[in-house]
């Protein structure tokens, strides 16, 4: 399963920034993400053709040919994560790429049509009452300041395997 807790949607959307190919990744939690997690980078974006996929399960835009299996060099290919988040929170993708920026909601798997927006070049994806219709699922998870620190663990991991990213938290 991609999203257990909080850090694990913030390691799926850290990846996704790194793999965009961003210089910037700053990280916005409240309350331990259980409220809101908000990642914001300057990647390449994506394209307004990509975003009505970004929550269908298996669709990718980082493989475009049989032979691209046989080199991967990014974190994600499978196109899972988005997908699975917002499936079970309410996700906005805010995406500049080119001249031209979007955005599209997931309230737990119901699309929204795709918007125009404004931002600059690269993606902000907020997310929202996660696990908030699967009580469930919620009761798993600990106090905020527990799944802060899970998140806080993940967060260095990364700022320290990538020196040449700037990291906000």
């Amino acid at each position: 399963e991609v999203v257990e807790r909080p850090a694990s949607v913030v390691k799926e959307l850290i990846e996704n920034a790194i793999d965009a190919g961003a210089t910037q990744v700053d990280v916005i939690i409240k309350e331990g993400g259980l409220e809101k997690i908000e990642i914001r980078d300057n990647g390449k974006g994506i394209s307004q053709d990509d975003l009505p996929n970004a929550f269908e399960r298996y669709a990718t835009s980082k493989l475009t040919t049989t032979e691209d299996l046989e080199s991967i060099n990014t974190y994600g290919f499978r196109g899972e994560a988005l997908a699975a988040i917002g499936a079970v929170s309410n996700s906005t993708i805010i995406t500049r790429r080119g001249a031209e920026s979007y955005t599209i909601i997931s309230d737990n798997g119901q699309l929204s049509a795709i918007k125009p927006a404004s931002r600059s070049q690269g993606t902000t994806i907020i997310i929202e009452g996660l696990f908030s219709k699967i009580p469930a699922r919620q009761k798993f998870l600990k106090g905020a300041d527990t799944e802060y620190k899970y998140i806080l663990r993940i967060f260095t991991h990364f700022a320290l395997l990538n020196g040449n990213i700037h990291f906000t938290l």
